[in-house]
């Protein structure tokens, strides 16, 4: 079910509790929400939609898929730039990583571990910030 997005800083100043399997639902909200705003959105956490789990979804292409858990478990090629989000005003600057891996669920709970570059590892990065009560 398409979900409205939360607005304001105070929603990512806590850190995401962890999902467990009985989050099925969050993963499919946020997979929905994702794709009504997929024109002006390309990444979203859990806490964007009101939920306090570490649950994000990427678009990455016309591709869209739910990361459970996420954790980056190797990053290399710092760089800075600026990012917005939906639920803060503004650009920000912010530091980020060209390649990462990522250790995480999928949306079916399975283990799974991804290398990602580019573009697709700054949405990651940018939605893991949030799970973990980063504040761009």
């Amino acid at each position: 079910m398409v979900k409205s997005i939360v607005k304001g800083r105070h929603i990512f100043e806590r850190k995401a509790q962890p999902a467990t399997e009985a989050d099925r639902q969050v993963v499919t909200d946020l997979l929905d929400t994702l794709r009504a705003n997929r024109e002006i959105c390309v990444g979203m956490a859990a806490n964007m939609i009101g939920v306090n789990k570490s649950i994000i979804v990427v678009a990455a292409g016309p591709f869209q898929f739910a990361m459970v858990n996420p954790v980056i478990t190797k990053k290399t090629g710092e760089y800075q730039t600026k990012e917005s989000c939906l639920s803060l005003d503004g650009e920000h600057p912010c530091t980020r990583y060209e390649q990462i891996e990522v250790d995480y669920l999928d949306g079916n709970f399975k283990p799974q571990h991804g290398k990602y570059t580019g573009f697709t590892a700054q949405i990651i990065q940018h939605e893991i910030d949030h799970c973990n009560g980063v504040v761009i």
